[in-house]
């Protein structure tokens, strides 16, 4: 399928688009003054060292300390291998299969408490963004990721990428892998050194190694905490990472980014093939490619299907719940199939949905009930073939006895939805407001609570105009008994500066 990667880049900003045959597919966004760290690594201190949790907390230079588990905590002794093999292949771009060289060694579990001590100094690589309340997830096991490879530097042993299924092109790739790695060096190859020379891999290797070199030199001076490695821009990571061979041209708005990637492929990626151009026109790139509109769409909690049908999208902290529904589309035959067409309509929007939105973590999706086993085996393959072309590892875990599909999504940052929006002042995130006959009481109930302490004197009343009219409509018997039992004069007064949910209630020395 024919991709293209559309780039708006402005000195604040840079926005990714990558387009499926026109349609857009996925969606990234950087920008400068909250650039992502993950990728990077540091320098740091630990802080706390916590037994109970088997964690520890510690400062890398970020506002809040890093939360660095005994699972990610590289051990060198390789007869107390920990939980690091089990590890290795979520702390990377692609999925990999790790050659144990010898044998999968049996894990030991080793306290954090005799790793780790307060104060002690260590190198961290971030592993995932600061994500709502929480800090970044960091690990002691560095990857450096190039165009074929990936370094690991404290990893003595090699992988290739699971979307390589060739056996024969698997085993060259571990041959060649085998042949040029350093001593006491892992590297692993990435799905897009498939067909790769041995020459390309080796100058691939090459880069990396100069890059631990200074990185090493780094680590060895200087301040703590501080930032030793820092991953390339967003902009330069797409040419790193996503430049394909489905990939026929990348297109950007910006001269000087323009001139920039020029001399990066030049001196970093020589033998890419790609077709960069630089867009010139008047309209704004992202309009001109109806891009615009799509990324309006991401904030909507509702997705229409094309059949009539849409899904619901609720992001909460711990996990996204996705509902189906049938909505307009009322079928051709029966029941059975126009739910199971709606199902996997939804299925593929949902895939799609998630690689747009980059939702993470646990995401349950409540499918229209399905009566016939055959149908859920559909709707299941369609989603599993659905999520193999997302970038981020996904997988469907379980069909709850309810029908509830749960996926996990690897999560890395926050969702497209968080980095564009934030919660409403008004509602404080809870995506609802008082109606306007509750807050019609809450200002009724406040009249009689100070009533009794004002008799012969007047109230004024002053709420949002809306509101003014359901008391002035349906609650005039309401204030005529309060005035009538108390002895007040009430005043009420619209203003519609007033949020729905305020209102003011004033004693007045005199009616």
């Amino acid at each position: 399928m024919a991709k293209d990667i559309i780039i708006n880049s402005t000195v604040n900003e840079a926005r990714i688009a990558v387009l499926d045959n026109g349609s857009v597919s996925e969606i990234y966004i950087e920008r400068t003054k909250n650039k992502g760290v993950a990728g990077n690594i540091y320098r740091g201190k630990v802080v706390k060292v916590l037994p109970g949790m088997q964690s520890a907390f510690v400062d890398i230079g970020l506002n809040k300390a890093a939360f660095l588990h005994v699972a990610d905590v590289y051990i060198s002794d390789m007869d107390h291998f920990s939980l690091m093999e089990d590890r290795v292949a979520n702390e990377i771009d692609d999925e990999v299969d790790v050659d144990e060289n010898g044998g999968i060694k049996e894990k030991v579990f080793v306290p954090i408490e005799e790793l780790l001590q307060e104060e002690q100094e260590i190198v961290v690589q971030v592993a995932k963004e600061p994500i709502g309340q929480k800090g970044a997830r960091i690990t002691t096991h560095l990857t450096i990721p190039g165009r074929y490879l990936v370094l690991m530097p404290t990893y003595d042993h090699i992988g290739v990428s699971r979307r390589i299924e060739s056996e024969e092109e698997r085993e060259r790739l571990k041959n060649i892998l085998l042949s040029i790695k350093p001593d006491n060096i892992g590297l692993i190859a990435r799905t897009v050194s498939e067909g790769s020379e041995e020459q390309e891999l080796r100058q691939d290797m090459d880069y990396l190694m100069r890059i631990w070199s200074k990185t090493q030199n780094h680590s060895q001076q200087g301040k703590v905490p501080s930032l030793i490695y820092e991953d390339l821009d967003l902009v330069y990571r797409i040419l790193r990472d996503m430049t394909t061979d489905d990939v026929k041209s990348i297109i950007i708005d910006n001269k000087s980014t323009f001139m920039n990637m020029k001399s990066f492929i030049r001196e970093y990626l020589p033998d890419l093939k790609m077709d960069l151009q630089l867009y010139e026109n008047d309209m704004p790139i992202f309009d001109y490619y109806n891009i615009e509109i799509e990324i309006s769409r991401l904030l909507d909690r509702r997705v229409w299907l094309k059949s009539g049908g849409y899904i619901v999208i609720d992001q909460a902290e711990a996990l996204t719940v996705i509902d189906v529904n049938t909505g307009r589309y009322v079928g051709k035959r029966n029941f059975d199939e126009t739910v199971l067409k709606t199902n996997l309509e939804a299925a593929k929007e949902i895939a799609l949905q998630l690689r747009l939105r980059n939702l993470g973590g646990i995401i349950i999706v409540d499918f229209i009930d399905m009566e016939k086993e055959e149908h859920k085996q559909k709707v299941l393959q369609t989603l599993e073939n659905e999520l193999k072309s997302d970038r981020a590892k996904a997988s469907v875990v379980n069909i709850s006895p309810l029908g509830l599909f749960e996926i996990t999504r690897k999560r890395v940052q926050d969702s497209l939805t968080k980095t564009l929006s934030e919660a409403c002042p008004y509602c404080e995130g809870r995506g609802l407001v008082k109606s306007k006959v509750t807050t019609c009481y809450d200002i009724l109930r406040e009249v009689r609570r100070i009533a009794p302490y004002f008799s012969k004197k007047r109230i004024f009343v002053e709420a949002h105009s809306e509101v003014v009219d359901n008391i002035l409509n349906y609650e005039k018997e309401s204030i005529d008994e309060i005035e009538l039992t108390y002895s007040i004069d009430i005043e009420i007064k619209p203003n519609d500066k007033y949020h729905l949910e305020h209102f003011d209630v004033i004693p007045l020395e005199k009616m």
